[in-house]
């Protein structure tokens, strides 16, 4: 047992070679002793438990499914966040906050960047650092006008991160839902309109969102999906949706009536994007992750660690 005097020490020693980063050449020099005898010191530190030194078991779990992610699905990068049993809000901000990290490191030569709508990717606009980059045009992917949840849509979030950015904003004035495809082709007829989604389709970088429309949808929530549609949905075979675009477990967009009054890209338009970027929190979105991976929609995944497993559980479970 050491005595408060050589704990004290030890702590202090403990603290400018770990936490301050001081070499023990400095810190032997602070403390006017020599560098063997640092080295004795931090040694003891370990010894007594005053250092602990260990690689975190969770890195290395996430570390192996973002691996196994890469390779199943080809995919560019992929970046697995721990979930900690976190609730929904917390671990929405989690992937935020790992969107924003790897958006902001990324940014070397893109000078458009896409962005569609969601509380996910609200979530990362919230998380994203204020930086400069003038140079930098944000595009909505989509429409998204009205009064309900205006804080998810595409419009006001690349609103947003351009003021985060400090870079330029366009608007898509138009609903991201219409109630005709006669309204919607005449829409789409509109130069201001069609200008601004030709500027999505060529986008450098495309932020978006995956959705499972039947369990816990953001679409119910907000009355783009009725009962009646998610009956149309299932006997499609739906299994998710981007930007308002529905697809089956190949991540083919399926021809229904909701995508015929979608003012916003395709799923094929999507693809055509250098890079396409997805962030993903719950569970109940595996299947949707699944059917978009298989379609090659996206090539960089950012994901929650439990979604991510039973993603990949999926894909063993069919493959081997």
């Amino acid at each position: 047992m050491v005595d408060w005097h050589e704990k004290r020490q030890l702590v202090k020693v403990a603290n400018l070679y770990y936490k301050e980063g001081l070499t023990q050449a400095d810190v032997a020099k602070k403390l006017k002793v020599s560098r063997p005898v640092i080295s004795k010191l931090l040694q003891k530190a370990k010894e007594e438990g005053i250092v602990n030194i260990y690689i975190k078991d969770e890195s290395v779990v996430t570390v192996e499914l973002e691996q196994k992610l890469e390779q199943y699905f080809n995919l560019e990068s992929a970046i697995v966040v721990p979930n900690d049993d976190l609730p929904g809000e917390m671990a929405k901000q989690a992937i935020g906050q790992a969107g924003a990290a790897y958006i902001s490191r990324n940014l070397k030569n893109v000078q458009s960047i896409g962005i569609s709508w969601g509380t996910t990717l609200s979530s990362l606009i919230q998380e994203y650092p204020y930086e400069r980059r003038n140079d930098i045009q944000v595009v909505p992917l989509e429409g998204g006008m009205g009064i309900k949840e205006v804080e998810i849509h595409a419009n006001h979030l690349a609103n947003e991160l351009a003021k985060k950015i400090k870079g330029q904003c366009t608007y898509l004035y138009a609903p991201a839902i219409v109630a005709t495809e006669e309204l919607r082709e005449r829409l789409m007829a509109m130069q201001d309109i069609e200008l601004v989604l030709q500027s999505g389709r060529n986008v450098d970088m495309a932020i978006i969102g995956i959705g499972n429309p039947y369990e816990e949808s953001t679409l119910m929530k907000i009355g783009y999906l009725k009962e009646d549609d998610l009956t149309q949905l299932q006997r499609l075979g739906v299994v998710g949706d981007i930007g308002f675009r529905f697809y089956n477990n190949q991540g083919i967009q399926v021809d229904d009536t909701i995508n015929k009054r979608v003012i916003g890209i395709s799923l094929e338009e999507l693809k055509n994007i250098e890079t396409v970027i997805a962030l993903v929190e719950g569970q109940q979105k595996a299947e949707s992750v699944f059917g978009a991976l298989n379609g090659q929609i996206i090539n960089v995944l950012i994901i929650d660690e439990k979604t991510a497993s039973a993603v990949i559980n999926k894909y063993e479970s069919e493959k081997f």
